[in-house]
């Protein structure tokens, strides 16, 4: 649900979780649900920003220069281990998800329509890993933990790996088109949101800014640094999606409650403090949520 959301409301998502939980294969499925182009990156602390976006070569044969484009230009890019790339490299991202564009010797190249950049990370740390700076982790729109199938879930996985529906050369036909992407993003950009949600959008945004009145100092001293503005415009976006996703032509309250994690999790910045005593961003989301008033 979470990579559908983020599809139709035009952002991009961050997966994380340990190895094995099919994060790649739930990447590459949507993607060939859609009639697009699609690229995989592996990332590695050896990568370098133009293995991304691209890079200029010189041609002996005409005695010029060539723009080689790099394979962010698609409209699925799949970051895989995001967190194993350099933060020079991470950096080289920073203008494609924000700009939908890159720069290449001088010279501006627009990415296609729609872009979406599916990202994973494994939360295990070891060497050869870079945490992700602020400024990249806010412009997921989402950000997903992938926890542990169940055990009902893991006896599904093994039967289908028997059936072969998981085989990693059976490709899944394509169902939707890019303009039936155009047309999901541009139907959902029109979904009515109340001032009131809008409100309610920015009062919990202002919370996490200025938690103590609200959720008390002992609580609030575990936050590092609130919400951004994008924050808000994220609940606006995903809200819509998720609306259009459940057959409604209006948000309500209870899509943005869903969506409080998936948007605030890697926005609500926690100290060491809380990290050393066991307090996860999820457990602070909750109580600002709680002391909001639903509309």
């Amino acid at each position: 649900m979470s990579l559908l959301i983020s599809l139709i409301a035009g952002g991009h998502i961050l997966l994380e979780s340990v190895p094995g939980l099919a994060k790649t294969t739930a990447a590459s499925t949507l993607a060939d649900t859609v009639k697009a182009q699609f690229k995989r990156i592996q990332c590695t602390p050896d990568l370098l920003p133009s293995d991304i976006t691209g890079n200029q070569i010189y041609d002996a044969a005409t005695g010029s220069f060539r723009t080689v484009l790099g394979p962010v230009h698609a409209n699925f890019v799949l970051l895989d281990e995001i967190n194993r790339s350099s933060a020079k490299t991470q950096s080289a991202m920073l203008e494609a998800m924000q700009e939908h564009q890159t720069t290449i010797g001088g010279e501006v190249h627009h990415l296609p329509k729609p872009f979406l950049v599916i990202a994973t990370q494994n939360p295990i740390e070891q060497e050869g890993t870079y945490e992700l700076p602020e400024a990249q982790m806010d412009r997921f729109l989402l950000k997903e933990i992938v926890e542990y199938p169940s055990p009902a879930d893991e006896f599904e996985i093994l039967s289908r790996i028997d059936s072969g529906v998981l085989d990693p050369e059976r490709h899944v036909t394509s169902a939707v088109t890019l303009d039936d992407v155009h047309l999901l993003q541009e139907t959902a950009s029109r979904i009515y949101v109340d001032p009131a949600i809008r409100n309610y959008i920015v009062s919990i945004a202002y919370v996490t800014r200025n938690p103590a009145p609200y959720i008390g100092e002992e609580r609030a001293r575990y936050i590092k640094y609130g919400a951004s503005p994008r924050a808000s415009i994220a609940f606006l976006q995903a809200s819509r999606a998720l609306a259009l996703l459940n057959g409604r032509a209006h948000v309500l309250p209870e899509d943005i409650r869903a969506l409080r994690h998936l948007i605030l999790r890697h926005r609500v910045l926690l100290t060491f403090e809380a990290d050393a005593e066991g307090i996860r961003s999820e457990e602070i989301i909750d109580q600002i949520f709680a002391a909001v008033p639903t509309p």
